[in-house]
C-alpha cells in the first residue's frame, strides 16, 4: 500500500511540473511574432508572482560568464534576464538564430529557478521545400544603361563607316582646300609677325642690310605661293611685267618696291633707317589689300 501510494503521490508531482512547464511555453511568445535566421528576438516567458515577494521590482540577470548561462550551436544568447515586479514576474532571453525550424532552448538556471522546454521556430526567407539553383543570366537589356551603350556603339560604328566611305570619295579634296586655307592663313600669320620683328630690329639698331636681305627673302616666298611664280629669283622689271591679277596696280607697286630694296641691298653706301621702314610701311599696305581681296573672293 505504501508503494502504490508512493508511485500515486510520484505521478501526481510529475504531471503537476509537466502542466507547469506546459502552461508556461503556451505562455511563452516572441518578439518579433516571426523570427527569421539572423534577426535579433526576445523569447519572453510570463511567470507568477511568488508569494512574499515585495512590491519593489527588481532583475536578476545572469552573466555571459557563468556556468549556467545557455550555449547552443545554432543560437547565439545576448542576455537572459529574470524580472520581479508587484505586476509579475517574466524571463527573458535575448537571441539570434542561425538555422531555421523548430528548436528547443537549452535548460536556463537563474535565481535559483530552472526553466526547461522552452522552443522557438524560426523562419527563413528561403523556401527549402524548391532545390536551390542559381538564376540564369539577366538579359543584358534588362541591365540599366545596356542599351543606350549598345545602341550608341552601333551608331558610332556605321557614322565611322560612312565619315571612312566619304573621305575616300570626296574628302581628299575638301582636306586639301583645308589645307590651303590654312597655310595661306599661316603665311599671313608669319609675314605680319616678320614685319613686327623687322621694326623691332630697326629701334634696336641691328645689321640694316641684313634686315633688307630677309625683308626681300621672305616676301618673295611670300608672293611665290600665291602668284604661282618662281618669284626668288625675279628681278624689279619683272615684277612690273607681271600680268595684273587680284591687284590691278600689283606689278607696279611690286616692281617699284624690289627696286627700291635691291637698289639699298647692292648699293654699298650706307643705309638709312628712313628708307627701311618706307619699304616695311609698303608691305604692311600691301598685305592689308591683298588679305581683303582673298576674304571678298572666299565670301
Amino acid at each position: 500500500m505504501k508503494r502504490i501510494a508512493f508511485l500515486k503521490l510520484f505521478i501526481l508531482i510529475a504531471s503537476a511540473a509537466f502542466a507547469q512547464q506546459s502552461v508556461f511555453q503556451h505562455s511563452a511568445y516572441v518578439i518579433p511574432r516571426i523570427v527569421y535566421v539572423g534577426d535579433p528576438a526576445v523569447l519572453i516567458l510570463p511567470l507568477p508572482q511568488p508569494e512574499g515577494t515585495s512590491k519593489e521590482s527588481k532583475s536578476i540577470i545572469l552573466p555571459a560568464e557563468s556556468p549556467y548561462f545557455p550555449s547552443d550551436a545554432n543560437f547565439d544568447f545576448h542576455r537572459v534576464v529574470l524580472e520581479h515586479s508587484a505586476s509579475g514576474s517574466r524571463l527573458l532571453i535575448e537571441f539570434t538564430a542561425f538555422a531555421p525550424g523548430l528548436h528547443n532552448l537549452p535548460a536556463i538556471e537563474i535565481g535559483g529557478e530552472r526553466f526547461t522546454g522552452l522552443s522557438v521556430s524560426i523562419s527563413s526567407v528561403i523556401d527549402n521545400r524548391s532545390v536551390l539553383t542559381l538564376s540564369g543570366p539577366a538579359s543584358s537589356l534588362a541591365m540599366p544603361g545596356t542599351g543606350l551603350m549598345l545602341y550608341g556603339t552601333i551608331a558610332a560604328l556605321v557614322f565611322g563607316l560612312l565619315a571612312a566611305i566619304w573621305f575616300v570619295l570626296k574628302g581628299r579634296r575638301y582636306l586639301n582646300r583645308w589645307s590651303e586655307k590654312f597655310k595661306r592663313w599661316q603665311l599671313f600669320v608669319s609675314m605680319k609677325g616678320m614685319e613686327k620683328r623687322l621694326q623691332k630690329a630697326m629701334m634696336r639698331g641691328e645689321n640694316k642690310r641684313a634686315i633688307l636681305d630677309i625683308l626681300s627673302e621672305k616676301f618673295r616666298n611670300f608672293l611665290t605661293f600665291f602668284t604661282g611664280n618662281n618669284c626668288r629669283s625675279m628681278t624689279a622689271r619683272e615684277f612690273k611685267n607681271m600680268p595684273p591679277g587680284q591687284l590691278q596696280w600689283a606689278g607696279e607697286f611690286l616692281g617699284d618696291f624690289f627696286g627700291r630694296c635691291d637698289k639699298l641691298r647692292f648699293s654699298g653706301t650706307d643705309v638709312e633707317q628712313d628708307d627701311i621702314l618706307k619699304l616695311l610701311a609698303d608691305l604692311h599696305f600691301y598685305l592689308i589689300e591683298f588679305e581683303n581681296v582673298k576674304k571678298e573672293n572666299a565670301a
